[in-house]
């Protein structure tokens, strides 16, 4: 059985702190400057698709931390 590296983890970590926090900067910016005079149903869309796009990069990071596994040898 292997167990997954634990500095893995930790890159992974930072990295989806860092993905996050830029995102949400990013997409509140844009929205700022583009929503201003949107009406209600522009943001809704809006920001149902920027709170869901995120989960992309973060679930490539997290595949990426869980690394290749070993199958079992069958014998």
């Amino acid at each position: 059985m292997t167990k997954r590296p634990k500095f893995r983890s930790f890159i992974g970590t930072i990295l989806i702190i860092l993905i996050v926090s830029i995102y949400a900067l990013l997409a509140t910016t844009i929205a700022s400057a583009t929503l201003a005079t949107a009406p209600w149903w522009g943001h809704l869309l809006y920001f149902l698709l920027t709170g869901l796009l995120w989960v992309i990069p973060a679930m490539l990071v997290i595949r990426w931390m869980a690394g290749p596994f070993n199958k079992p040898d069958k014998d």
